[in-house]
């Protein structure tokens, strides 16, 4: 791909080649990740690429969630959304809004997020967008679980069950159980709850979805101990312990020893429970220092993008200062073009040419005033193409009358001095003739031509 990317010539195949590239870049590189991404934003907004400037929008916003800097998750999904609210691509726009919420929902404000979970839906009802159909029942369903709105919770969850077994996808099927066997649990349905957080794990581990494994085996432990079966609480926590360990997730480890460290205590088993009041310390405070170090590096990342953006903008600086001074170029030459029209009619040319060169002349001129004024006409009319056109149509029918009396009066100006030029050459002629016989008086029989 960087190959792909150094040997590339057409710029908006640069923009997809970077964010394509930086996407695969995410979890290895985020740093260098995001500046490949903002220089594709960058590039795409320079030519006016608007779908590559939005997938690099989208890129941006899912390395900064991914990340943890939310705030800045939320600010490229909101610059995406302004682009995507007027290119009516109701996929595009239906994602925007469910990653919004997503970001919310990072954020625990889940008012907002289910907000933006109802915007998308609405938008994936009415355009029948189904390769969404099921991420925004999940999520929502997720959003109503969190609010303990368990009617509304177990509604969603149970249209995206269905969802997922149409697709027979084991990840979704999984997932969505897990969340039905969270509203059994907290509906005090036991053996449904048994049930669902079973087959939960059984099509997670098909798909090796460790992540939501362990959520779905932490909360088999919690409806075990709510009924007393400590034996099976302790396994299905230490069963979620373990995967979050080796699999490296902090977060659902810290929630697993927690448990762990409460249930421990509750059994008056001091060294397991002193082992993980030990285990919660550590993790703690090594999610805290990742949080530290996040914070430099969001700094860093920060500086570098600014320099970037320094970088770019002094190519703009240049770029239309090169277009301030062809516009002087052509300022200077328009006047200098009919000037040497004018010299040119103190000699024998054509007038067919005199006509050709002031009808260039015009248009030139035309054009110029065009690339002039269209910025402010734009803005004046506020973006409105009628209104435009009238204007710059009513400049024109001001320039060409102009135009035909300039060239009427450049045409009569070029026959009388023709005439006088005709004159003078007839005298110059005649004197010539005279100075002739004089010196020739055997030729004083001829006449003058």
């Amino acid at each position: 791909m960087r190959t792909a990317l150094t040997a590339e010539k057409t710029d908006s195949n640069k923009v997809n080649q970077m964010w394509q590239l930086a996407v695969e870049l995410t979890n290895s590189k985020p740093e260098e990740a995001l500046l490949l991404t903002q220089r594709s934003l960058l590039l795409a907004q320079k030519i006016k690429y608007v779908a590559g400037e939005s997938r690099a929008l989208a890129v941006l916003a899912n390395t900064f969630l991914n990340l943890g800097n939310y705030p800045k998750a939320l600010e490229y999904n909101l610059q995406r959304l302004k682009i995507e609210e007027k290119r009516n691509i109701p996929t595009n726009l239906a994602s925007v809004l469910m990653n919004t919420g997503i970001v919310y929902v990072m954020e625990e404000d889940y008012e907002n997020a289910l907000l933006y979970y109802r915007k998308s839906d609405s938008v994936i009802q009415q355009y029948q967008v189904a390769d969404y159909d099921y991420n925004i029942n999940v999520n929502k369903g997720d959003v109503f679980d969190k609010l303990n709105h368990l009617d509304s919770a177990y509604h969603y969850y149970y249209r995206s069950l269905q969802i997922a077994r149409e697709q027979q996808n084991d990840d979704f099927t999984g997932a969505s159980m897990t969340g039905l066997a969270h509203y059994y649990r907290k509906s005090n349905l036991f053996d449904s709850a048994a049930q669902y957080y079973h087959n939960a794990i059984h099509h997670l581990q098909k798909a090796n979805d460790d992540l939501i494994t362990c959520e779905a085996a932490l909360g088999l432990a919690k409806l075990f101990q709510q009924y007393a079966k400590s034996d099976s609480a302790l396994f299905y926590a230490s069963y979620s312990n373990n995967i979050a360990r080796k699999s490296g997730f902090a977060s659902e480890q810290l929630k697993s020893s927690d448990f762990l460290k409460t249930f421990y205590r509750e059994q008056r088993n001091i060294d397991s429970a002193f082992h993980y009041y030990n285990t919660v310390l550590v993790l703690n405070d090594s999610i805290n220092n990742k949080n530290r170090l996040r914070d430099i590096q969001f700094i860093t990342i920060n500086e570098q993008m600014r320099q970037l953006q320094l970088e770019e903008e002094k190519l703009a600086a240049k770029e239309e200062r090169r277009q301030q001074l062809q516009m002087l170029f052509i300022a200077i030459f328009i006047p200098g073009f009919f000037l040497i029209t004018l010299l040119l009619s103190r000699i024998r040319i054509p007038i067919r040419l005199i006509k050709i060169m002031g009808i260039l002349s015009l248009l030139i001129f035309f054009e110029f005033l065009t690339l002039l004024l269209h910025p402010t006409v734009k803005e004046f009319t506020h973006h409105t193409p009628v209104f435009e056109i009238m204007i710059f149509v009513g400049i024109a029918a001001v320039l060409i009358p102009t135009h035909h009396r300039i060239e009427h009066w450049l045409i009569e100006k070029l026959l009388r001095n023709r005439e006088r030029l005709a004159g003078e050459e007839q005298k110059i002629r005649i004197k010539q003739s005279k100075i002739k016989l004089q010196l020739n008086p055997d030729d004083k029989n001829e006449k003058p031509e």
